[in-house]
């Protein structure tokens, strides 16, 4: 699948006399759900109690279990119910998107829960960086029955980047989960949403393809929280660093991303984004105890650069602790 380049004109302030819309921008939810009637509720409820959101788009992909049912009872005038016909998350979240009213969209998944007022902590954000067409926060990790697993509070001091970030992201998705962040509604539409033909890290080509038309605003905040079970895509099974490597060719492959990279940065920042997702491959292979997979995995990382094996024996460490 080709998506066409586009650019974006963003305003660097208000006009004087704004609008109501202007001065209260609306915010619409994206949640995509598949087999989601263990969470699809508190996920909801959580996204419903934020002041600032204005409507819910819950985008059904063919569900088998009582996901449907449970958002029918759902009484709320800001919650509506769509159906993709089992084409997958990005095409459910591309047809939310494309139906959302607000100015601002959040792509939030079906099992993961906001934190209070995570929506208004983007928006005022988004107030002081008025040209980012992208803001976003951070996330600590929850297990299936909702408790804590995560280390983020020793983290809180590492601070991610905002401006013009693409350099960074391109380098490695930062990112991670879509329940972090508001995209300006006219910005996502820009970039044509999520690339459907990729099984694995559409999301990080969507944010690179974002990062090139604008710039983004990072919050030092935990804004959700993100559950790690073994329904999830990412953490089902085993992934191999071949299950990812579509991505990466097709974020080097992208012209109005390499469009706006540095000259000559593509090969190491490409190499890069290798090393970082052989990386994650085998941290997810420590989590399922899959020890000999994950030294294989940083074989291939240090032959790729030597440089690269202490950072990525750190975040190995740090995955025994939940981190």
């Amino acid at each position: 699948m080709t998506l066409a380049d586009a650019t974006l004109d963003v305003p660097t302030a208000a006009p004087a006399a704004a609008d109501t819309r202007t001065m209260s921008p609306m915010v619409s939810v994206i949640i995509p759900a598949k087999n989601a009637a263990a969470y699809i509720g508190e996920t909801i409820a959580s996204a419903l109690a934020q002041a600032d959101v204005s409507e819910m788009i819950v985008v059904d992909d063919g569900s088998t279990d009582d996901t449907v049912a449970i958002v029918q009872a759902i009484r709320d005038p800001r919650l509506r119910l769509m159906t993709n016909d089992t084409s997958g998350v990005s095409a459910a979240r591309n047809l939310g998107a494309r139906s959302a009213r607000g100015d601002w969209l959040m792509f939030l998944d079906a099992d993961d829960r906001l934190r209070p007022d995570a929506v208004t902590t983007l928006l005022t954000a988004a107030k002081i960086a008025p040209r980012a067409v992208l803001v976003y926060g951070d996330y600590n990790t929850i297990d299936s029955a909702g408790q804590t697993i995560g280390r983020r509070g020793l983290l809180k001091g590492r601070l991610k980047p905002s401006g013009n970030v693409l350099e960074r992201l391109a380098n490695g998705n930062f990112i991670v989960n879509g329940g972090i962040m508001l995209v300006r509604t006219e910005a996502f539409r820009a970039t044509g949403g999520f690339d459907v033909s990729l099984r694995y890290c559409e999301d990080w080509h969507c944010w690179c393809r974002l990062a090139a038309l604008g710039d983004f605003a990072y919050v030092p905040k935990l804004l959700l929280d993100y559950r790690l079970h073994t329904a999830n895509t990412m953490n089902a099974a085993v992934r191999t660093p071949q299950d990812f490597f579509p991505a990466v060719a097709r974020v080097f492959d992208d012209e109005l991303i390499l469009g706006k990279l540095p000259a000559g940065a593509a090969p190491r920042l490409r190499q890069a984004a290798e090393i970082h997702l052989m990386t994650y491959a085998a941290t997810q292979a420590v989590r399922f105890g899959r020890y000999r997979e994950a030294l294989g995995y940083l074989g291939m990382v240090g032959r790729r650069s030597l440089k690269a094996m202490p950072r990525s024996s750190v975040k190995i460490a740090l995955s025994y602790f939940g981190i």
